[in-house]
C-alpha cells in the first residue's frame, strides 16, 4: 500500500503528488504514461532507492521506510530498462551467484539456485560467458534472472518489451505468468499499449507526478480520451473494434487480444454462411 507518497527532487522538481495505491499480493498491474509522468520515480520508492519526501510506503504491512535497502531488495525485485545497468559480474554464473551474495545461503543450495535458474531461462550454455558477449535479448533474460532467482515477493519491471522480438515477447509473457502463478505481486512499467491491454488486467495511467486513472485495464481502454491525456494511443485492436462497432458489430468490447478477434470473427462468418 503506498499511503500520501510524494517526492521531490533536490532541485525543486515534485516528481511525485500525493499518490495513493493499494495493490494486493498476486496482482498483475501495469503503470502507464509518457516519459517524466513519474513511473520510475516511482518505483524507485518502492524499493528503497530512493526515499520519498512525505507518505509511507507498505509491503506485506511493513514500512519500507524504516527499512535498508538490503532488506528491502529481498522482498522487492527490480528489474531495469536497459540489463546493462544492472550486469556487471566476469560471467553469467557469476552474475547469478553475485545476485545470491546476500541470502549467505550454504554453497550447495547457491549452486542449485544457479543450475536452476540458467536452465529455467535456457542460459545454460552460457555460463562462462560474459554478460557483455551475449545478444541484447539474452542480457534481458539475464537481468531478468538475477532478480527472479532471489524469489522476491514483489517484481518490478521497466519497459520489459522494448526491443524484444515475438519469441523474446512469448518467453517474457511465460515467465510473468509462471512468477504470476506462484503469489508474486508484478509490477510493469510500459509504453506498450498493445501489450497492456492483452496482458495485463488492472492498469495504472500517469500525468505529471499524479495518478489520472487505476482499474481494469480493458475499461480504461475504452476511455479515449483518457488515453490520450496520459500521451498514449490506442492499441490496434482496440482501434479495429471501434470502427467495427460503428458499422454494426456487436458486442466488441471484449476483444483483447488477436486470438479473441480471430474467434469472434470465425463465428460471425460461421453464423451469417448458415443463415445464408
Amino acid at each position: 500500500m503506498i499511503s500520501e507518497m510524494s517526492y521531490t527532487y533536490p532541485n525543486g522538481t515534485e516528481a511525485l503528488k500525493d499518490i495513493n495505491i493499494n495493490i494486493y499480493k498476486g496482482e498483475l498491474i501495469g503503470i502507464m504514461g509518457k516519459n517524466g509522468a513519474g513511473k520510475t520515480t516511482l518505483i524507485r520508492t518502492l524499493n528503497g532507492l530512493i526515499r520519498p519526501t512525505k507518505g509511507n510506503i507498505y509491503i506485506e504491512n511493513e514500512n519500507i521506510n524504516e527499512k535498508t535497502i538490503a532488506t528491502i531488495s529481498k522482498k522487492v525485485g527490480i528489474v531495469f530498462q536497459n540489463p546493462n545497468h544492472q550486469l556487471f559480474a566476469n560471467s553469467i554464473e557469476e552474475e547469478i551467484k553475485f545476485s545470491l551474495r546476500s541470502f549467505k545461503l550454504p554453497q550447495e543450495e547457491t549452486q542449485n539456485r544457479i543450475d536452476k535458474i540458467l536452465e529455467e531461462f535456457n542460459l545454460e550454455k552460457y555460463r562462462k560467458r560474459s554478460p557483455l558477449n551475449i545478444s541484447g535479448g539474452e542480457s534481458k533474460k539475464l537481468a531478468i534472472a538475477s532478480i527472479v532467482c532471489r524469489n522476491p515477493e514483489v517484481l518490478i519491471f521497466d519497459e520489459p518489451t522494448l526491443g524484444q522480438d515475438g519469441k523474446e515477447m512469448e518467453f517474457f509473457i511465460n515467465i510473468i505468468n509462471r512468477e504470476k502463478n506462484k503469489g508474486k505481486t508484478i509490477i510493469i512499467i510500459t509504453h506498450n499499449t498493445e501489450f497492456a491491454y492483452e496482458h495485463l488486467p488492472r492498469t495504472i495511467l500517469m500525468a505529471d507526478g499524479d495518478i489520472i486513472a487505476d482499474g481494469p485495464t480493458q475499461r480504461i481502454f475504452e476511455n479515449e480520451p483518457l488515453i490520450l491525456a496520459a500521451s498514449l494511443v490506442l492499441p490496434q485492436i482496440r482501434q479495429l473494434c471501434i470502427a467495427m462497432e460503428q458499422i454494426g458489430f456487436q458486442e466488441v468490447n471484449n476483444l483483447n487480444s488477436r486470438d479473441k478477434l480471430i474467434n469472434y470473427l470465425q463465428d460471425f462468418l460461421r453464423s451469417n454462411l448458415t443463415k445464408a
